[in-house]
């Protein structure tokens, strides 16, 4: 059967421009969320819904059958200052459609769910759960992982993110680290008191100069960078405490606890992660979906940047149009062509594959 590619990739253009013109910055994404359950049921599938996540099963869902996820997030974050367009209105340009949240991740968000309407109809071994997440951006709890506890048992997902529709099949976790010096303080006119901030100093230059002995060949190094520093009150008093804040990255060969404990043990500073919960995720590069992808020509590699794949304890890869490098920026865009070439590149993956 011949697929009309322009007719569906006219249709997600059309349901982008909506959901760019809805704003749906992290934990306000109600109004878009009502337009994934809208546009679900026009397609002739039944919407549920938890909170601002939408999802639909595949007709003839066969319990039987091991089961694909296609997942993408309606949720952007707020647009940058520098924006030179008005960020919620779309407006298309050549190839390209500008709008906030039109390539992280819009374009997969679209393109996903064309591919899930060509594909339910079409005979498989396997069934489908089309998932539309919120929260994505601030990985709330109210967001895939409320999600994840309805959906029938997942084997294997698919989050469409922006990669240049190249599989990112492993992707690093991320643990942020609050920490506190404690000093003593005193008169900085006399030889007095115990400067929390030279604390913290030292602290630091550990973090600079220490490396983890175990490299990913996918993910590189576990990196930690200092980000936050806060300490005094005022001019002459030596400080008593300096607060900074460590954004941590881990390669797969790293548990964010074991890391806490590595920290815990060198540092004389208290330190305190906020949560364990994104951890680094990866697919075994000869699972069937990925061994297909690389017959197709496609170049497997590992995402430095973090997706609700951290949340999915089940294996999945991050495959989407766009580009990571445009998203969070000033005038988001995403390319006509590159929905267009997605939603065929997810058809002729998926159509076929055997789980």
């Amino acid at each position: 059967m011949d697929i009309n590619y322009n007719k569906y990739s006219d249709r997600a253009i059309e349901l982008l421009k909506r959901m760019i013109a809805t704003p749906s910055v992290s934990r306000d994404e109600t109004l878009a969320a009502d337009i994934m359950q809208q546009c679900i049921s026009q397609m002739g599938f039944e919407p549920h819904r938890e909170a601002n996540n939408v999802w639909a099963l595949s007709h003839n869902f066969d319990e039987g059958k091991p089961t694909l996820l296609l997942n993408a997030h309606i949720d952007t974050v707020k647009p940058a200052a520098s924006w030179t367009r008005d960020p919620f209105r779309p407006g298309i340009a050549y190839d390209r459609l500008y709008g906030l949240g039109s390539n992280d991740c819009g374009g997969g968000l679209v393109s996903l769910l064309q591919a899930f309407d060509i594909l339910d109809s079409r005979e498989r071994k396997y069934n489908m759960v089309y998932l539309a997440s919120a929260e994505e951006e601030v990985s709330g709890k109210n967001g895939c992982e409320r999600a994840l506890k309805l959906l029938p048992k997942i084997d294997v997902a698919i989050v469409g993110e922006p990669t240049g529709m190249q599989p990112a099949i492993a992707e690093k976790g991320l643990m942020v680290v609050d920490c506190t010096a404690h000093g003593r303080s005193g008169h900085a006119a006399r030889n007095e008191g115990v400067n929390a901030i030279y604390i913290a100093l030292d602290d630091i230059a550990w973090i600079r100069n220490h490396q983890f002995r175990r490299t990913s060949p996918l993910l590189g190094p576990t990196k930690m960078t200092v980000t936050i520093l806060n300490a005094g009150t005022q001019h002459n008093v030596v400080p008593d405490k300096c607060d900074f804040t460590i954004d941590i990255r881990t390669n797969e060969f790293y548990r964010n606890e074991l890391v806490l404990a590595h920290l815990q043990k060198h540092l004389k500073s208290e330190c305190r992660a906020r949560s364990f919960r994104l951890g680094s995720s990866k697919i075994d590069p000869e699972h069937p979906i990925v061994v297909k992808c690389k017959k197709m020509g496609m170049k497997p590699f590992g995402s430095p940047t973090l997706s609700d794949q951290a949340l999915m304890p089940f294996p999945s890869l991050k495959l989407g149009p766009g580009e990571s490098s445009r998203s969070h920026s000033a005038d988001e865009y995403i390319c006509i062509s590159e929905i267009r070439n997605a939603i065929e590149i997810y058809v002729t993956l998926l159509d076929g594959l055997e789980l």
